[in-house]
Formats: structure tokens, C-alpha cells, sequence
């Protein structure tokens, strides 16, 4: 019997499904800890299904790492191309109000994995240097719709506005995975 082909739009759903179980056992359990069969078991799917979508474990972290920033890239491309952009503060603070405690857990454990491991390291200076850029389209659109800069001039003092802004980001995430415990575990 021959199974039915997956669309691409459910090859889509089911590597998003993957994704998302990754991030909740990687929250609960750390990057180290966590094995394929753990997040076979929270996405309820086959460990065939798992390898059909991603090669291995670094593949899942990477994809995970996609999920969250895809999240935060949709937000940040609406506050950019609004017709008045938020400032540099009322953006901090969207974006710290949309931080996930899971989400957050996962992102300090892959900062500290990028200190041993390259290849999660290529992946966290990808995904922080595309979040930065982002968060600097952003501030360069609010200088020029709202400041009335030119945009060279924008670009320009959006640099520093943008470095700060994602310095004061990531300490907001730090502190939040340091004070929400993890599922199981006594507060």
C-alpha cells in the first residue's frame, strides 16, 4: 500500500509541529539532555516522521531558533511598515511584553551551547545579526516617518538605537529565563 504524498503546506505544519515540541523539551530538559526520542514522545509523532524532517538534533535547534525569530521578524515588519512606527522604547517594550518564558529558556541554553559548539554558534550569530537588522529597519523607519530624517541620516543613527535595543532585549530575556522555573520544578 502506498502512503499519500505530504503537501508542502503540511510538510510545513508537521516541521512546525516538530519544532515547537523541540522547544518545549529543550525548555523543560536543556539542549544537552533532550534526545530525539523526547521530542518524538511531546510531538507525537514517529521517530521516522522526526528524521524525515530534520537530519539531527542541531537541525531541531536551528529550526527552533527559526520558529522564535519568525515570531518576533512578523511583529517587527508591522511596527516598521505602520504608518507611525513605534520609538525605540515603545518597540523594547513590545517586544519584551511578547517574550515566552519556554521561548526564553531555550535562547539562553543555545547562547551558552554557542560557546563550545560552532555550529550552534554560526547559528545564534545568524539569527542575532537577522533580529538586529530587523530591529534597525525598524528604528530607521520611525526616524524617517516620525523624526523626519533622511534616510541615510536614519540608517546611520539606527545603528546604535538598534545595538542598544537588542543589548536591552536579550538581558530581558536572560532574567526571564532565570526567574520562570521550568515545568516540574519547584518554585
Amino acid at each position: 500500500m502506498l502512503l499519500p504524498r505530504l503537501t508542502d503546506a503540511r510538510k510545513e505544519l508537521r516541521r512546525t509541529q516538530i519544532a515547537e515540541a523541540a522547544v518545549r523539551c529543550f525548555s523543560r530538559n536543556g539542549l544537552e539532555r533532550t534526545s530525539i526520542a523526547d521530542i518524538t514522545a511531546e510531538s507525537g509523532l514517529s521517530t521516522g516522521s522526526i528524521y524525515a524532517h530534520y537530519r539531527n538534533k542541531a537541525d531541531l535547534v536551528q529550526a527552533a531558533a527559526r520558529e522564535v525569530l519568525d515570531k518576533r521578524a512578523e511583529a517587527i515588519g508591522q511596527y516598521a511598515a505602520a504608518d507611525v512606527p513605534p520609538d525605540p522604547d515603545e518597540l523594547l517594550s513590545r517586544l519584551i511584553a511578547a517574550i515566552d518564558p519556554a521561548e526564553a529558556r531555550v535562547g539562553v541554553q543555545t547562547w551558552s551551547e554557542a560557546t563550545t559548539d560552532p555550529a550552534v554558534r554560526d547559528i545564534v550569530v545568524d539569527m542575532t545579526d537577522r533580529m538586529r537588522a530587523m530591529v534597525h529597519e525598524c528604528v530607521t523607519a520611525w526616524l524617517v516617518k516620525v523624526e523626519h530624517d533622511e534616510p541615510a541620516r536614519a540608517g546611520e543613527r539606527a545603528t546604535p538605537i538598534a545595538h542598544r535595543v537588542m543589548a536591552l532585549y536579550q538581558a530581558e530575556l536572560l532574567y526571564t529565563a532565570m526567574q520562570t522555573p521550568t515545568e516540574g520544578t519547584a518554585s
